[in-house]
């Protein structure tokens, strides 16, 4: 039989004058909560603000000083005053007229703005490689540019985007309670568009299938303007591309992913690079009505749309190239010290392919390549902090790690999630909350009442712990720092004490802060850019300083002043004269190593507190699905049928997860997206070889790793950092 996982939701019964009373749960930090709000204090937290680093002035011109005054408006609620007109029968046509009331930029000719860029009149003169020469005649090439560009996009129809407009008002409408949007952030997007007199580029993190609609809808209804969307050829027929190109969607063309030499892709290429900078609509629609089928039937939800704070391109290209340093290869940085050939860690940036490599972006230089891929990192990590975290998240992070007292660990948990900076999408009573999550879980949970009013509620295994493992990874980024931190320490005791040892018994070690800061480096160098979301402006010392600091704050290390050693405390007799107190957040030089030597002395003991040792694991076990989805990985090496394509040794690797799962019992691994985390990583790291092939990507073992004892040293090195 499976094993069942139980966790009481328990309450207290107590009799008063007027008969039974249900009476306040008692949190984590001994406080009695009953109602749960998305903020501490007076103010939500304002989440999402650009890099103070690479664009200062926007960060300081582009914020709503007032922001944490206003509050969410509804983007679907259209009443009479949102239209011109007034009287009973607006009220009943009031969604239609709003639609009509719309404004549409006016259209524009994109093919002579297309041959008049400076891109399209290299590849024309001959200057750019690919050219036609000197003595080509341009008419060929000016119908191959209307032909592409015919391609790529079609004049907005205003009446279509208008009409489509209000069915997707009523869609909406019929699909969601409500959709929020910040007032705030909506104030600091429109004085963006205003004052930087340059066009808005949005990038999304699609949390659903409703984005595709969704997101444009709420651009233009807001006065935005239409939002161009790109869109991908091969999902949809020609008939569907015509009328979503009428509506604003963009498509790119085939030839720009051709090879670099190829003329038909330097000129496609060229194209796209001078047309798709204005604005886009409406993609994927039809999919997502077809998707949703199912959705309708369902009672009605609210959503929330996040922006996070606008800044100008142009800055931080000028401002980020300031940043750039050295940089190493995954394998450069970890193979020595795995295999035990060197104990010194490199403190540089890691160099890891993490975007999709097409032809647009193989075509630019590669100092270009990489002010794109630190790009895209800025902007994800923007939208993550910017994205709230769910009641859902909490409640399947608690019923992972087994805790038992439900309603006093949610409360706990929220408090410590918006101590760290995030926002959390509910409130309300707390007893409600935990009610309406474990509903939203039912599929994956079961629920059954025993004496005395206690509820027990149940984890399903085998898909439903992998759900709730997918639902807790958005708390992560939460607690990301901690949890690097722990998993540090983590490492650094296994080599000193048992791992099963008591706690008093592990809090007796001393740990130096050098060893602190070499075991977060290590797994910095380790766990995939995509998952770190680190900004790539910040050096490895003040991420591990920072680290260290959340460690100290959220007391689970206490410093440990040593026989002969400056006290923590004592600022005067530091080396003033030698080296400031202070280096620049984006130095990647080896400068940084110097402060390294200034960590020699300071030690730290983990602290005796009651609660410290639950709060460490939860905080381990926070990366234990990504850990062992490795570890899993570093023994599947010698069973894998190598050589095989990308795709086919990843589904090797997830079914053998799957397998392992049934085993032990530890379902939350057995995931398709750790299993291509694992083989990428792994391919960074040396331990795969990737060549290619007309079957496309061939991977093969490394000779290096070929040997069972290497891959044995492998697994040892992921496995110290993981906490059972």
């Amino acid at each position: 039989m499976d094993t069942m996982l139980g966790t009481r939701l328990r309450t207290q019964q107590s009799n008063s004058q007027n008969g039974r009373e249900t009476s306040l749960w008692t949190s984590g930090l001994g406080m009695k909560l009953e109602a749960v709000t998305p903020f501490l204090g007076k103010y939500r937290p304002f989440v999402g603000r650009c890099c103070q680093t690479c664009t200062p002035k926007s960060w300081e011109s582009l914020f709503h000083r007032s922001i944490m005054d206003l509050g969410f408006c509804n983007v679907i609620l259209v009443k009479e005053e949102n239209t011109r007109f007034r009287g009973w029968l607006v009220r009943r046509l009031c969604y239609f007229l709003w639609s009509l009331e719309q404004h549409v930029p006016p259209c524009w000719d994109a093919s002579q703005k297309v041959m008049e860029s400076t891109g399209v009149q290299d590849v024309i003169a001959g200057r750019a490689p690919g050219g036609a020469g000197e003595g080509q005649v341009p008419s060929p090439v000016k119908k191959e540019v209307q032909r592409i560009l015919g391609h790529i996009q079609a004049p907005p129809r205003p009446f279509l985007l208008r009409l489509f407009s209000w069915v997707v008002l009523r869609f909406l409408n019929c699909l969601f309670l409500n959709v929020q949007l910040h007032k705030g952030h909506l104030k600091m997007v429109h004085k963006a568009s205003q004052t930087q007199g340059s066009p808005l580029v949005l990038l999304s993190t699609h949390k659903s299938l409703v984005d595709g609609i969704l997101l444009p809808f709420v651009l233009l209804s807001q006065g935005l303007g239409v939002v161009r969307v790109a869109w991908d050829p091969c999902s949809c027929s020609p008939v569907l591309r015509a009328l979503l190109r009428k509506l604003g969607a963009l498509f790119l063309p085939p030839e720009a992913n051709l090879s670099l030499d190829s003329s038909e892709g330097v000129l496609a290429r060229a194209v796209v690079q001078a047309a798709t900078a204005p604005l886009g609509l409406w993609t994927g629609a039809l999919a997502v009505l077809r998707s949703l089928r199912g959705w309708c039937c369902g009672p009605q939800v609210c959503a929330r749309v996040h922006l996070a704070q606008p800044f100008s391109l142009q800055e931080y290209t000028t401002n980020s190239r300031s940043c750039w340093g050295s940089r190493q290869t995954m394998e450069q940085l970890l193979q020595p010290i795995v295999l035990g050939q060197s104990t010194v860690v490199p403190d540089t940036e890691k160099e890891q392919e993490w975007t999709p490599i097409t032809g647009p972006l193989l075509a630019l230089k590669e100092e270009d390549q990489l002010l794109v891929r630190r790009l895209s990192r800025h902007t994800l990590n923007a939208s993550v902090a910017s994205s709230a975290v769910m009641s859902t998240a909490i409640m399947a992070t608690l019923l992972l790690f087994k805790h038992q007292k439900l309603l006093g660990e949610f409360s706990w948990l929220t408090e410590e999630t918006l101590l760290r900076g995030f926002d959390v999408g509910f409130s309300g009573q707390l007893r409600c909350l935990v009610r309406h999550t474990l509903s939203l879980l039912r599929a994956h949970v079961a629920l059954l009442r025993i004496h005395q009013g206690d509820l027990l509620v149940i984890t399903r295994p085998g898909p439903g712990l992998m759900h709730l493992a997918r639902l807790s990874a958005q708390l992560l980024p939460a607690f990301l720092n901690e949890a690097l931190g722990a998993c540090a320490v983590r490492a650094l005791l296994a080599s000193k004490v048992p791992p099963e040892g008591p706690w008093e018994l592990q809090g007796i070690e001393l740990l130096g802060q050098n060893e602190l800061y070499r075991q977060v480096l290590l797994l910095l160098h380790l766990l995939p850019q995509d998952m770190l979301l680190l900004q790539p402006c910040q050096s490895s010392y003040c991420f591990c300083q920072e680290v260290l600091d959340r460690l100290i704050q959220c007391g689970l290390l206490v410093a440990e002043e040593t026989p002969g050693s400056r006290q923590a405390c004592d600022t005067g007799r530091r080396r003033l004269r030698a080296k400031l107190l202070w280096k620049p957040s984006g130095d990647f030089t080896d400068s940084d190593s110097d402060n390294f030597e200034e960590a020699e002395g300071r030690y730290f003991r983990l602290s005796q507190q009651s609660r410290c040792p639950d709060f460490f694991l939860f905080l381990c076990r926070l990366l234990n699905p990504l850990l062992k989805a490795f570890a899993q990985a570093a023994t599947f090496l010698h069973q894998g049928r190598l050589p095989d394509t990308v795709s086919g040794y990843v589904e090797q690797l997830f079914q053998f997860l799957q397998a392992t799962a049934q085993e032990d019992g530890f379902f939350e691994c057995a995931d398709p997206s750790l299993a291509i985390k694992a083989v990428w990583t792994f391919r960074d790291l040396g331990v795969l070889q990737q060549t290619p092939s007309p079957a496309g990507p061939m991977l093969h073992l490394s000779p290096t790793f070929a040997s069972q004892d290497n891959q044995e040293k492998l697994e040892q090195f992921i496995q110290q950092f993981i906490c059972s």
